[in-house]
């Protein structure tokens, strides 16, 4: 139980959206039932729909019998979750429907607000503008912003800008659900907390580090969003920058958010700007084609349900990315991300220089690098691959690759891992802004996606194409080829 508990009235606009029946209200489920949601709080529920809080709740149960797990599940916490919901039909764009809302809210001013924007960004600033309006906003409350924040830097920042008129920064928690991860939480305490990384995290012992995040699944649906963002607003802006942060920064004065986040700022800022004459060597575009998996076929990006044409939007994107400073010069950094690809698995392998002078048997050599693997999904873990002696009593050494691995279900089989949205919703009711990002790192991850992204409709910019079901074109393998290397896990 909380220390301090305070209570709180979350207010949720998009209630009956994909993300708030998915993954919002199961993780408040998963706080109810551990007594993480303190007493005396409300969840008060937004959407365009008709619909009454009976309704609603029922709605609810649905969603949650099919998204808490099986032995999370019981009726006892079901009802007292439900006991805290209630639901009104508001027109977000309509400034008028907010009467009722204030209405509500001011009848018990003791709570804490949290007001969680599930919806497009394009409404959070007239919610913000509305909400200020009809008094639901005092000095206590906050607001969680979903991605995408914008379409690039500008719009980023005047997004950003309508909502601060209302919230101050310390008010505002911008989300990605990938902070919330455990592993990502535990690279902090590998990093910092453990010599034997801490200080060899950098050039001298380092020789490069990739990050993937591929997706087994498609568009699902989302063809008309995803279509006017691409795979690089939807997923390298985003996640695959703020890994790449984590993994970068410096040591932080303390775990404070700002100490965490002034680093994260300073490895965006240093990210070296890829020209378009170096784009060819270091950035790889495709969309998938149709292709196959172990069960079924798989359509191509434009025969998805919902396409709308010829699209050149690219699905996958590979890049050679390095930082300029002095811990990381002439380390480069692989990032890939795309989907409906082989496996989904997120994943960060930090690869480490080979001894200088190797003593074993030289046609081994290759395999003398160690690599440290940080698993995010599908199962979340951490190992370390080291090379050791094969068993026997011949004489000559043979060695091999061998795991050292940390599989956090297994190592701590009586404590469960929380869901990334489920810590996060709590960080947000202590006031923990230090796994949220702040409005200068998103804007300088938009200004270095944008810079690659200005050419893109020139004819010196290729879009690839590579089978549903594979690991990406062929053109993102020979990134790595073009330095010896080849990415983790593909023979």
């Amino acid at each position: 139980m909380m220390n301090t508990p305070t209570a709180t009235d979350f207010i949720i606009f998009g209630a009956l959206g994909d993300l708030s029946q998915r993954k919002l209200l199961p993780s408040l489920y998963d706080l109810e039932k551990d007594q993480l949601i303190p007493p005396g709080s409300r969840i008060i529920c937004l959407a365009r729909q008709a619909s009454q809080t009976d309704t609603f709740r029922q709605t609810t149960a649905t969603s949650l019998e099919i998204h808490v797990a099986e032995d999370r599940f019981n009726p006892q916490t079901l009802q007292s979750l439900l006991g805290r919901i209630s639901y009104i039909q508001l027109d977000f764009s309509q400034s008028d429907q907010y009467h009722q809302l204030e209405l509500q809210l001011n009848a018990t001013t003791s709570q804490q607000r949290i007001f969680y924007y599930a919806t497009a960004a394009e409404f959070f600033g007239s919610i913000s503008q509305y909400l200020s309006q009809y008094n639901c906003i005092d000095s206590g409350s906050r607001v969680v912003l979903e991605k995408p924040l914008g379409f690039d830097r500008e719009s980023s920042a005047q997004i950003n800008e309508e909502v601060s008129q209302y919230f101050t920064e310390q008010q505002t928690y911008r989300i990605d659900h990938y902070l919330g991860k455990e592993t990502v939480q535990n690279l902090l305490a590998l990093r910092f907390a453990n010599p034997i990384f801490g200080t060899q995290w950098n050039q001298n012992y380092i020789s490069h580090i990739e990050i993937t995040i591929a997706e087994s699944v498609g568009i699902e649906g989302r063809w008309s969003y995803f279509d006017k963002a691409g795979q690089m607003r939807d997923m390298v802006q985003n996640h695959l920058l703020q890994l790449l942060a984590l993994v970068a920064m410096d040591p932080p004065d303390d775990l404070s958010a700002d100490s965490i986040r002034d680093q994260k700022v300073k490895v965006l800022k240093q990210l070296k700007q890829i020209t378009l004459a170096e784009q060819k060597d270091s950035v790889v575009c495709a969309q998938y084609d149709s292709g196959n998996n172990d069960t079924e076929l798989l359509p191509g990006y434009n025969s998805e349900a919902g396409a709308q044409g010829d699209s050149d939007t690219e699905t996958f994107v590979a890049i050679k990315a390095e930082i300029s400073s002095w811990r990381w010069a002439g380390v480069p950094f692989y990032l890939r991300t795309g989907k409906r690809m082989k496996q989904k698995v997120t994943q960060i392998i930090v690869h480490f220089k080979q001894q200088p002078h190797f003593i074993f048997d030289p046609q081994q050599r290759n395999l003398a690098s160690n690599k440290l693997i940080l698993s995010l999904q599908p199962n979340e873990g951490v190992s370390l691959q080291v090379q050791t002696k094969s068993p026997g009593i011949n004489n000559d050494i043979q060695i091999q690759p061998t795991i050292l691995d940390l599989n956090f279900n297994q190592e701590f089989s009586g404590v469960r891992t929380p869901h990334a949205y489920e810590r996060l919703l709590l960080e947000v009711i202590k006031g923990n802004q230090s796994l949220f990002v702040r409005r200068d790192e998103i804007e300088h991850a938009w200004a270095w996606c944008d810079n690659l992204m200005q050419h893109w409709d020139s004819s010196e910019h290729t879009l690839h194409k590579s089978p549903a079901g594979s690991w990406g074109p062929t053109e993102s393998a020979m990134i790595m080829r073009k330095d010896n290397r080849q990415w983790f896990g593909e023979n």
